[in-house]
C-alpha cells in the first residue's frame, strides 16, 4: 500500500527509508555541513549518522513517525534522560564524523548541559526529502507530535540550525529562546520553545 501524508509509526524495519529521507533533508544543513565538510562523503556520512540515531536511540526510547518522504524523531518527557546519546551511541557517531569528533563531543556536552528542567517533549529531528517538499508531509509530522504534547499539556523544545526554518516553526507557535554557536567556528543553533496549545 502506498504511503500518504498521514504519519505512521516508524519501526526498525523502516530504518533505511527514515535515514534516507533525513540524509537528503539535511544535505545542506549548516550543522551537518560542519560535521561532514566533504561534499563527496557527506551523503554516506549523513546516512550512517541518522541510521545510528534512529536505530540505537530514538526508535528504542522515543516516538518516531514517518510519511513517504519525511520523518520526525521525538523524545517524550518520560525518556528525557535518553535525549543525549549514551556512550556506545556517541562512540558510533564520533567514528562517523572522523576528525570532527572532538567538536562534536563538545557540542553534545553543551546540549546536555542546557536540557530544559521542565517536563517537555523534545523534537530532535524532522526532515523531508527536498524532492517531496511542499506536499505537507513535514507539516503533518510536526502537527502529529505537537498534538501529543498538547494532549499532555506540555511545551516542546527544539534546536534549529537552519535560519530559514525559523519562520516555519514560528508559524506553529515556537519562539526563539536563544542563539548559540557550535564550537570551533561552528554554525549557529536557535533554541526554540512552544508552550502547550500555542498557535503561531
Amino acid at each position: 500500500m502506498q504511503m500518504t501524508n498521514v504519519p505512521q509509526a516508524a519501526t526498525l524495519d523502516d530504518a533505511s527509508s527514515v535515514s534516507r529521507s533525513l540524509a537528503l533533508a539535511f544535505a545542506d544543513d549548516p550543522a551537518m555541513c560542519w560535521l561532514f565538510p566533504d561534499p563527496a562523503t557527506r551523503p554516506a556520512g549523513l546516512d550512517g549518522y541518522f541510521t545510528t540515531l534512529f536505530t540505537r536511540q530514538y526508535v528504542r526510547h522515543g516516538v518516531c513517525e514517518r510519511t513517504a518522504d519525511a520523518a520526525a524523531l521525538w523524545m517524550p518527557p518520560q525518556a528525557q534522560d535518553k535525549a543525549v546519546p549514551d556512550a556506545q551511541t556517541l562512540g558510533e557517531l564520533t567514528a562517523l564524523v572522523g576528525d570532527r569528533a572532538e567538536p562534536f563531543r563538545r557540542s553534545i556536552d553543551a546540549a546536555a548541559a542546557n536540557v530544559p528542567q521542565e517536563p517537555h517533549w523534545y523534537l530532535a529531528v524532522i526532515g523531508t526529502d527536498p524532492a517531496a517538499q511542499g506536499r505537507g508531509q513535514g507539516a503533518a509530522l510536526l502537527r502529529s507530535g505537537l498534538a501529543k504534547a498538547d494532549a499532555e499539556g506540555l511545551p516542546v523544545y527544539l534546536e534549529s540550525s537552519k535560519e530559514t526554518n525559523l519562520a516555519v516553526y514560528r508559524h506553529f507557535g515556537f519562539e526563539v529562546l536563544e542563539e548559540v554557536r557550535l564550537p570551533e567556528d561552528g554554525p549557529a543553533l536557535w533554541v526554540m520553545r512552544r508552550g502547550a496549545g500555542a498557535r503561531g
